[in-house]
């Protein structure tokens, strides 16, 4: 019998209690052997470069000890392809982020060698779609899904034929220059990558999910469910934004076909070409036997083709001028965009090598309107012997260019541009208004135009800096003999005081000869019957006073 403490009676007329034996300590079963390793199979001693952990096979664990579908050791990382995948696409990600600051920067400032005559807002667009790909492809890059393939897929088509347009149509490739070129392919192939890279990324999670559960994985979690809604949502954004740029490429392909009065003129070294035309032909001054003075328009906050250059031709038609030449600055209508930063100087320089190029001599009068009348006066101060006359259409006095180069405004106007290539406003008045091609050219819709975006852009970057500066120096420069009529809209001038102070200051650029303000016009003063018969009134006696002052060919000077 067991005693209290545990010590058995010694008791030899007793026989034992069998169930004593029961109480026996059992002899643990022998433990399986570990897997010998590399140095015990060799014969040597363990040093720093042995593995802490016997090697492991990757053949599926025995039956019944697969893993849980939401053990995180589930996952498609762990296979090779698949983490080499995710390393390509965060150096696709990195390389695109660089390239979108480079052309980022290239709107303000334009590098060596990245110059497109175009207005850069497109290739920015499509690099910025590209990034908006890669983040959702890394973001989500564990769940993949056959809606975002099929969803990617689509956007992949709708850039292919974006690229097949910029690359068909001349104008558009001349347009976006090597880096629109570069940047559509690139978001072809990141747009393919994409797609191939979650249907891997499918196939290994499946995979290894069969090699550690048993079976692939059918049901998906609530943060699944949300995550895999929110990357086709975005997706689907992105479709919807290509799709509308597919449409404005096609709008643009269309406008490339209406071709412009006149030339367009290389200049500047062949950086970009400025477009302009000339009505009329040379007549002689029979009394000296020299050119007599043809009129040169510069228009102000729209392209001359507008209407500006419309109430030349009733002047031409009605005989008060014999003729006339108008022309584009970088970025209006015809015209490519001259790299950044640009000046009013710079303006004026490039027309004076394009009238230069195409033949075209003196003496000239000057017609400039709005901002125009800065690079109008800026040309005549570097042709003083040329220009014989000028007049200033409802003109923009340096002092108030402050306006011009207002930052917010230069704001927003970078905003305008950057969803230009999207063409919203252009589609809408296509569809709804029918806005034609001259319309989208020169006409009323030219304002949501990414090129004519980009040189207003231009012109408020440095027109408090540069462009004041010239327009300043230019001013000291004017001969006070130059004949002078100022014409200033009654509206502008009542309306604003600064605006009326300047007019007449205007009238002190130059030998007076009559200055005007109508009553009712706008600051378009042609726009009225009135401001469009002053005009031509005053016109004519301009002309009349450029004749008593000789002018004589540069070649004949002394």
């Amino acid at each position: 019998m067991q005693s209290l403490w545990g010590s058995k009676k010694n008791n030899d007329d007793q026989p034992e209690d069998h169930a004593d034996e029961a109480l026996i300590e059992q002899e643990p079963a022998p433990m399986a052997p570990r897997p010998a390793s590399r140095e015990e199979r060799e014969g040597r001693e363990p040093d720093e470069r042995s593995r802490l952990l016997p090697p492991s096979n990757n053949n599926p664990p025995p039956r019944g000890a697969y893993l849980d579908p939401d053990d995180p050791a589930v996952s498609p990382y762990n296979l090779w392809a698949v983490r080499f995948i995710r390393y390509v696409t965060i150096i696709a990600a990195l390389i695109n982020f660089v390239w979108w600051i480079i052309l980022f920067v290239s709107v303000f400032v334009t590098p060596p060698g990245l110059n497109t005559p175009g207005s850069g807002y497109t290739d920015f667009a499509y690099i910025t779609l590209t990034m908006g790909n890669l983040l959702v492809t890394l973001l989500f890059f564990s769940l993949p899904s056959q809606a975002l393939r099929i969803s990617m897929s689509i956007v992949a088509v709708l850039l292919v034929i974006d690229m097949i347009i910029i690359l068909a149509v001349s104008e558009i490739r001349h347009e976006e220059g090597w880096p629109g070129i570069a940047s559509i392919i690139w978001a072809v192939l990141i747009s393919l990558w994409c797609v191939m890279t979650d249907r891997v990324v499918a196939w290994g999670k499946k995979s290894e999910e069969e090699r550690l559960t048993g079976r692939p994985e059918s049901k998906r979690s609530l943060r699944e469910w949300i995550a895999a809604f929110v990357e086709t949502v975005i997706v689907w954004v992105f479709i919807a934004i290509v799709v509308l740029m597919t449409a404005t490429l096609t709008l643009r392909a269309l406008d490339a076909g209406l071709e412009p009065d006149g030339d367009r003129i290389a200049v500047d070294g062949g950086k970009y070409s400025v477009h302009l035309s000339c009505v009329g032909n040379v007549t002689k001054n029979p009394d000296t036997g020299y050119n007599n003075p043809t009129v040169l328009l510069e228009a102000g906050e729209e392209p001359s083709e507008y209407d500006f250059e419309h109430w030349a031709y009733a002047a031409y038609q009605n005989g008060t001028i014999d003729r006339y030449c108008y022309w584009d600055r970088p970025g209006y209508a015809w015209s490519d965009n001259a790299p950044s930063p640009h000046s009013a100087g710079m303006s004026a320089d490039a027309l004076s090598e394009a009238l230069a190029v195409s033949g075209e001599q003196g003496p000239w009068i000057t017609i400039s309107h709005g901002y125009g009348s800065i690079v109008s006066r800026i040309f005549t101060s570097r042709h003083v012997k040329d220009v014989v006359g000028t007049m200033l259409v409802d003109p923009l006095h340096e002092d108030l260019l402050g306006r011009v180069g207002d930052a917010f405004r230069g704001f927003k106007i970078w905003g305008f541009g950057v969803i230009a290539p999207i063409g919203i406003p252009s589609l809408g008045g296509a569809i709804f208004n029918g806005r034609t091609r001259e319309d989208r050219t020169y006409g009323r819709s030219v304002w949501n135009q990414g090129k004519f975006l980009k040189a207003k852009l231009q012109e408020n970057l440095v027109a408090d800096s540069l462009t004041k500066n010239e327009v300043s120096a230019a001013t000291n420069i004017i001969s006070d003999v130059t004949p002078l009529v100022v014409v200033s809209s009654g509206i502008e001038v009542r309306k604003d005081k600064a605006w009326s102070q300047k007019q007449e200051d205007m009238t002190k650029k130059g030998k007076l000869i009559s200055f005007d303000i109508v009553k009712n016009a706008p600051h378009r003063v042609w726009a009225t019957l009135e401001g469009r018969t002053m005009m031509e009134k005053r016109l004519k006696e301009l002309i009349a006073e450029a004749g008593k002052n000789e002018w004589v060919p540069e070649a004949e000077r002394v």
